[in-house]
């Protein structure tokens, strides 16, 4: 792929952008393209650096928490401010081609490594750390730790939905995506539920919501 001028660094940069989370709900759904020659992308942001992925939590959610008397917090760079877990974007990348042409169509990678969240309760705690966001399948992968111990590495969970996300909002040197839909996954819901003993209707289900998320991202220069 050749490699793209400054100013059309930073229109592709904002196109890759605002399709990056507008297909989650379906970016796998597509069929492939025919035969043929290989299809162009159409944007790309060769490496993502610096800004936030938000996560604003949802009062369901928190008050599931609270009644099964289980404390979140963060670890590592992540911040809990005001009632939203904050992870520091540290890298990744993003290709988006013609919809149709490929499947997905959407490919790439939005990584935090060095920060997570945890989830505490009857001393034992839940490290849910190095979130990665993988926008081809619509979702989050990351690692998990028990009281210290490493349970699952790249384990899946977090399901993204982007079907009510917000239009893109840009300024000189950002670009915020926000509305997309944060769910337990049914991986993370078994571990959960295995790890404190609930069962029934204390059980987390696997499409729990924990809340919407916000993307911003630092924009190439020029």
């Amino acid at each position: 792929m050749p490699l793209l001028a400054p100013s059309r660094r930073r229109v592709a940069a904002l196109a890759g952008l605002a399709l990056l989370t507008l297909p989650l709900a379906a970016c796998g759904d597509d069929d492939g393209g025919g035969a043929g020659s290989a299809p162009a992308a159409v944007a790309s942001i060769d490496a993502l650096r610096g800004k936030t992925t938000a996560v604003k939590l949802d009062k369901g959610f928190t008050d599931a928490l609270s009644s099964l008397g289980v404390t979140p917090g963060v670890v590592g760079t992540a911040k809990l401010v005001k009632g939203s877990l904050v992870f520091p974007i540290t890298g990744g990348n993003v290709t988006v081609f013609e919809p149709g042409e490929v499947s997905p169509y959407v490919i790439g990678q939005v990584q935090h490594e060095g920060s997570g969240l945890t989830l505490s309760a009857g001393g034992t705690t839940v490290r849910l750390s190095n979130l990665n966001v993988d926008p081809g399948v619509s979702r989050v992968y990351g690692d998990v730790a028990v009281n210290g111990q490493t349970a699952v590495s790249s384990a899946f969970l977090f399901q993204l939905d982007g079907r009510t996300l917000n239009p893109l909002k840009t300024t000189d040197s950002t670009a915020t995506l926000q509305g997309t839909k944060v769910l337990v996954s049914p991986v993370a819901a078994k571990l959960l539920n295995s790890t404190y003993g609930l069962s029934g209707k204390k059980a987390i289900p696997g499409d729990f919501l924990v809340g919407v998320a916000t993307i911003t991202v630092a924009l190439p220069k020029g």
